[in-house]
């Protein structure tokens, strides 16, 4: 089952990498795309990417229950569910009153909590490489 570790990790970063660092900064350059329309589209994709990577880690999980469980990839597998749920339980709240605010019309400086949520990502992708590569390894 460490094949399946492996290779949901590796598609798992696929997505945070295609999202989070393309999708996300490039949607604001579009053409007639105004910041309440981007971050309508942003709450879509990213409320559909975290669903996403709820199922990802659900399967990791499960795989690592069902099949051999190399002890070096236990610690490793927990690497990417720890910046899922700081992002979902304190990171999106921050980000989701800030965006309704902006939606309200209100301005002011950039969030902090967007800064936090993009460093988590940075830290879920080193954490998703080291697992699908220790998974891989592994067989």
């Amino acid at each position: 089952m460490t094949d399946v570790v492996g290779a949901v990790a590796f598609v798992w970063l696929g997505m945070v990498l295609g999202v989070s660092f393309l999708e996300a900064p490039l949607k604001f350059r579009a053409p007639g795309i105004t910041l309440p329309l981007g971050l309508g589209i942003g709450r879509l994709v990213f409320a559909a990417l975290n669903r996403v990577e709820i199922g990802f880690g659900l399967v990791i999980a499960v795989a690592l229950a069902l099949g051999d469980r190399p002890p070096a990839l236990l610690w490793p597998a927990i690497g990417p569910a720890l910046p899922l749920i700081a992002q979902l339980t304190l990171v999106r709240p921050a980000l989701t009153r800030r965006s309704d605010r902006v939606l309200a019309g209100e301005t002011g400086s950039r969030s902090r909590a967007h800064l936090a949520y993009v460093a988590l990502e940075v830290a879920k992708v080193i954490a998703l490489v080291l697992l699908g590569v220790l998974a891989l390894g592994a067989q």
